[in-house]
């Protein structure tokens, strides 16, 4: 089973901070009393208070309601915007300047020009520059892509002295 991508994970935030929007705007249209059946209502013991009480209860409710909704509306644009800096990171310059790093499933056996590195994180990185190193050979190595001062990209693998320029294509 595969990971949602991050615009899936944005789009199921969107939807569940409008429910809840939707959801809460229902509640502060009516009251307890519209909300649940007669049945509820008496087993809730709600039927034993005040009008004065369950207004006071109402509003209270209202304003629980409102609150939450209004943090679901908050978490989901936060994700969202997250998941799409994300999502985008190498191909504008935008977002954190802190390193990608993921694993390069399979065997690495060096750098070469023009090769395309597919990392597991689903991005794909290709070599721009003319670094090589030969004889060596990692299974599934850990990878570092860390943008420059200069906005160029390079790619680095722990206990390898050289790195690459790369340039995210995919």
């Amino acid at each position: 089973m595969s990971l949602p991508t991050p615009r899936l994970l944005a789009c199921s935030l969107a939807l569940l901070a409008f429910s809840s929007t939707a959801w809460a705007q229902r509640v502060v249209e009516g009251d307890l009393q519209q909300q649940m059946s007669p049945a509820e209502f008496k087993a809730a013991g709600l039927d034993k208070l005040e009008p004065t009480e369950l207004a006071s209860l109402n509003r209270w409710l209202q304003g629980k309601v409102e609150a939450a909704s209004a943090a679901a509306v908050q978490v989901a644009r936060e994700e969202g915007r997250r998941a799409v800096v994300e999502e985008h990171r190498g191909f504008f310059d935008f977002g954190s300047r802190e390193p990608i790093t993921s694993v390069l499933p399979g065997e690495f056996r060096g750098f070469a020009q023009g090769r395309v590195y597919v990392l597991a994180n689903g991005q794909h990185w290709e070599q721009t520059d003319s670094a090589n190193v030969g004889g060596v050979r990692r299974q599934d190595p850990q990878v570092s892509i860390a943008p420059s001062v200069s906005g160029a990209w390079y790619l680095q693998i722990p206990g390898v002295n050289t790195r690459a320029k790369v340039k995210r294509v995919k």
